[in-house]
């Protein structure tokens, strides 16, 4: 079984940053891939950015450019800095994580096994 905890939410201006956190805990393997997806209230969950180890990072066109996934493996830890916030960032973001590497940085939910709580991310 694998966990996952987000944290590093908050209330933000309209053009301020954010870096969220994710750490990764439990049956993991050597590699896993790694993904951010957010879902607003009336929304369906949406694929923010997804990344494996080896590969390019996959992000959405709304956020392409002002949002950056990373990961630091020695701290089992994935991050999503946010910069440029706008009022339709606002959601809440989870991360989720799937030891099937052919998922890659696919932002599909439906192909991510273990999900976190999320974290509020609300722009005004």
């Amino acid at each position: 079984h694998v966990q996952l905890v987000e944290s590093g939410g908050g209330s933000v201006q309209a053009g301020g940053s954010l870096k969220l956190s994710c750490v990764v805990s439990g049956s993991i393997g050597s590699d896993y891939c790694m993904a951010w997806f957010r879902q607003a209230p009336g929304k369906e969950r949406e694929g923010v950015a997804g990344l494996l180890s080896d590969g390019d990072p996959t992000y959405a066109v709304s956020v392409k450019g002002r949002f950056t996934i990373s990961r630091d493996n020695a701290k089992n830890t994935v991050y999503l800095q946010m910069d440029s916030l706008k009022p339709e960032d606002t959601a809440m973001y989870y991360c989720a994580e799937d030891s099937r590497l052919y998922v890659g940085g696919s932002l599909i939910a439906t192909e991510y096994t273990y999900w976190g709580q999320g974290t509020q991310v609300t722009v005004s």
